[in-house]
């Protein structure tokens, strides 16, 4: 019996042996195939996409600045407080700015009635200019006739002196005709000198006619100018209402009630998170594979469930090293070589948008981008 029990245990041993190695087989191929199928996984997957976990989503920080000098008079909005388009974040007070539209809006009625003034008065010299011309035009016809007079007491003078000379005229026909053409001469004399005059004088007032014609062009001028200072004085009047740029989260408020503010100094800033985007940064090996158009699964860290997707949209156009504010330069001799980074914007096509508010700009995200 004790032989037999003996044999029994040792062939129940065996039995157990082999079970324990059969399913150490087991176990070991099962691992093995679970090796294989993980590579030949990873293989297709580094096939068919290029991922990387060195991106964030992005989107415009767009700084408010016053475009106007003056004191705060209201600010309508809490730090990180969501806006609309066209709402109203400040109020400057605004009174020094109404003065200067109600100061311009009075310098361009001056500067027309000037020009009215002005043009009136070109008229007048203009038909000045026309009355004096025609005056001239008739001391030229007493020219004329005087012309046409001296001419003839010439040809009488000479027809009576050749008379007398043959004896047929008398003395005093003589002096007559001399003292005609004396007479005609010294009319002729007049006449040419009252020309010269009235000629001068219709030049004179030809010229003034034109200078004021030239006035005209500056009282217009002046008139645009004065509009001009007035557009701009109601624009910065417009100014001192501060509004949001866009859509999104207002933040960052620099200023409080009754500061006294420049030009150009920062009060707020506005995220715009209706139009965001992914940078990733992907390794110039990767890049290769990578064009615009390309899908792109998207997975942010921080809500890993957002199902989000997007396409390449483009490069950047240089590495990421070169937008550095110390670039690195390899010519100096101690040179190390690292694989460098290209950005790659992507735009995204697909996302909840109930879930925007959520996604704000800097949130790591990883992306994929299906290159087949």
């Amino acid at each position: 019996m004790t032989q037999k029990h003996q044999s029994e245990n040792l062939e129940t041993e065996n039995i157990e042996t082999e079970k324990k190695s059969k399913k150490k087989l087991i176990i070991i191929s099962s691992i093995l195939g679970t090796i294989v199928l993980i590579a030949v996984v990873y293989l297709i997957n580094s096939a068919n996409y290029e991922g990387t976990d060195n991106a964030q989503i992005d989107a415009d920080i767009i700084p408010v600045k016053s475009s106007v000098w003056g004191y705060v008079k209201t600010i309508r909005f809490k730090d990180n407080q969501p806006m609309k388009k066209g709402d109203t974040l400040i109020t400057i007070d605004d009174t020094d700015l109404k003065t200067k539209v109600a100061q311009a809006e009075a310098a361009v009625e001056s500067a027309k009635a000037n020009s009215i003034s002005v043009k009136s008065n070109a008229g007048a010299s203009s038909e000045n200019a026309d009355a004096s011309a025609l005056s001239s035009s008739s001391v030229q016809q007493n020219v004329n006739s005087a012309k046409a007079r001296l001419t003839k007491s010439q040809a009488d003078f000479k027809r009576i002196e050749n008379m007398f000379t043959a004896k047929a005229a008398t003395q005093a026909q003589m002096d007559a005709a001399k003292a005609d053409l004396d007479v005609a001469q010294a009319q002729y004399d007049g006449a040419v000198s009252q020309f010269k005059s009235s000629a001068a004088q219709s030049q004179g007032v030809r010229s003034q006619a034109e200078a004021q014609q030239a006035q005209i062009t500056l009282a217009e001028a002046l008139v645009k100018q004065r509009e001009a200072e007035l557009n701009l004085a109601k624009t910065q009047l417009n100014n001192a209402s501060i509004i949001a740029p866009c859509d999104g989260i207002v933040t960052r408020r620099a200023v409080e009630v009754g500061q006294y503010i420049t030009v150009a100094q920062p009060m707020c800033s506005v995220i715009d998170n209706s139009h965001l985007w992914i940078t990733a940064n992907f390794k110039e090996t990767q890049v290769r594979k990578i064009k615009p158009g390309q899908t792109v699964n998207i997975v942010v860290d921080a809500f890993p469930n957002i199902k989000i997707t997007g396409v390449v949209e483009s490069y950047i156009g240089a590495t990421g090293a070169k937008f550095s504010l110390l670039p690195p330069d390899n010519s100096t001799g101690n040179f190390v070589k690292i694989v460098q980074r290209v950005p790659v914007r992507i735009e995204l096509t697909d996302y909840p948008k109930e879930n925007a508010s959520i996604l704000y700009p800097g949130l790591s995200v990883f992306a994929e981008v299906s290159v087949k």
